[in-house]
């Protein structure tokens, strides 16, 4: 599947929350929050057709779009995309840089910390 843009995962986020919806409900859903009209909407649905993360099922006279990629698929994706394009491939330079270029709470230091124990505890 091709890469989706940050356009399309709005048309992708409505449909993950509530599916099968029909074009008109997904303009209704994405449409006034990214100030995007009827035409463009339906263009992003085209584009996410083509690239095999909807289909559409006609039903009552109406196509109904369905995604084919779940969200966690698309979210795995995106975040492999990321460390590899700008950290190599790796985990620690990605929190690092976080760590030095953005306060982390006390909150996400401990869950940092619980995460590290835990996979720690797997490999034992």
């Amino acid at each position: 599947m091709s890469r989706i843009s940050g356009a399309e995962s709005q048309i992708m986020e409505a449909l993950w929350n509530e599916e099968p919806l029909t074009a008109e409900e997904i303009i209704a859903k994405v449409g006034p929050a990214n100030a995007w009209g009827e035409a463009t909407v339906k263009t992003l649905i085209n584009r996410l057709l083509k690239k095999k993360a909807l289909i559409s099922a006609r039903s009552g006279g109406r196509a109904l779009y369905r995604t084919l990629v779940s969200r966690e698929e698309y979210v795995t994706g995106e975040s492999q995309g990321l460390l590899d394009r700008l950290f190599g491939g790796q985990i620690a330079p990605l929190v690092a840089h976080y760590a030095q270029h953005r306060a982390l709470s006390a909150e996400e230091v401990a869950r940092l910390k619980s995460l590290i124990a835990d996979l720690e505890a797997d490999d034992e």
